[in-house]
């Protein structure tokens, strides 16, 4: 009988699994936490701000609590969730994301977009570079135009837009 192949080889789910639930359950107490510090009782004009989101809070951290300790309990086995292969495809798009986050704090949200998808389109559609300079410019143009001329809503700006006077 052979090894399987490096490609065929995958990642349980019962890590993450617990993963997801203590993230969830983080997430809950942040939601319960701030929920108390709005306030979560009545008042004379009903239910204060924190109220619905407080109990919200509740239902998430009990659900995630349940989901945490089936995954701890175990089952039979720890059923396949991905493998090798396809967990590189996920990250190979989670990361430019995560570039993505960071360039709108740096450049804007325009600038960053438009080297989004840029990227995108050259790396995983393998389009040209004529069809991408077109529409990764062209959208962030289109965008701009929308937001900050027709609703005037204002978006993240970097250091090109504070040239142009923006």
């Amino acid at each position: 009988m052979s090894s399987p192949s490096p490609s065929d080889r995958s990642v349980g789910t019962r890590g993450f699994e617990v993963a997801v639930a203590v993230l969830l359950q983080v997430i809950a107490v942040m939601v319960i936490v701030d929920s108390i510090r709005v306030g979560t009782d009545w008042a004379d004009d009903g239910p204060k701000a924190g109220y619905f989101p407080f109990y919200i809070g509740l239902l998430l951290f009990g659900a995630a609590t349940w989901v945490l300790i089936n995954a701890l309990r175990g089952g039979k086995t720890d059923q396949p969730f991905a493998t090798r292969e396809e967990l590189g495809r996920v990250v190979s798009m989670f990361i430019p994301m995560l570039v993505y986050v960071a360039g709108v704090a740096l450049l804007g949200i325009y600038v960053s977009s438009a080297l989004l998808i840029a990227f995108f389109m050259i790396r995983h559609g393998r389009y040209g570079w004529a069809l991408t300079a077109a529409v990764s410019l062209g959208v962030p143009i289109l965008l701009f135009l929308v937001f900050e001329r027709w609703f005037l809503v204002p978006l993240p700006k970097g250091p090109l837009e504070a040239l142009f006077g923006y």
